[in-house]
């Protein structure tokens, strides 16, 4: 977890959600990521090493099989090829909830963990991490809920 460090001090942190999105990506930090270029990166398809780094992360059960099959990944890596649109998008949706996520607990391991992994009521008895993983309404109904939340609603 130690992509989440950043999130422990805010101004180590890039400004932008999608230069946070692209830091837990794995993706180039040497150009600043703006919203445009990591649309860009999506469309094109993700490298199969932004799986590996949001393993990282969460762990491999959570990524790998759930979001991306592992033959797919691993045929991604042989051929040395991008990740179609449709695996890089899920990659894409279950970071952001990540970032959301790192940010409301300000990089805690354990409190990321324990929330992504605990059915939560308000997400029909389902966990945040797998309504991030099922489609992209469901990573931003996570989003939503971190918003409430960080706003002083109870949740």
């Amino acid at each position: 977890m130690a992509a989440l460090e950043a999130y422990t001090n805010p101004e180590m942190l890039p400004g932008t959600e999608s230069g946070r999105v692209g830091r837990l990506l794995g993706l180039n930090n040497a150009v600043p990521m703006d919203d445009i270029r990591l649309a860009d990166q999506v469309a094109k398809g993700l490298r199969a090493a932004s799986a590996d780094a949001l393993s990282e992360i969460l762990g491999r059960a959570s990524v790998v099989g759930p979001v991306i099959p592992e033959a797919t990944l691993r045929r991604a890596k042989k051929n040395r090829k991008a990740l179609s649109r449709e695996m890089s998008e899920r990659l894409y949706e279950v970071s952001r909830v990540v970032d959301a996520v790192s940010r409301t607990y300000h990089g805690d391991g354990e409190a990321i963990s324990r929330f992504l992994n605990r059915p939560h009521q308000l997400l029909g008895g389902r966990t945040p991490l797998q309504m991030a993983q099922s489609s992209s309404a469901g990573a931003e109904a996570v989003i939503n809920l971190l918003r409430r939340a960080d706003s002083g609603f109870s949740v």
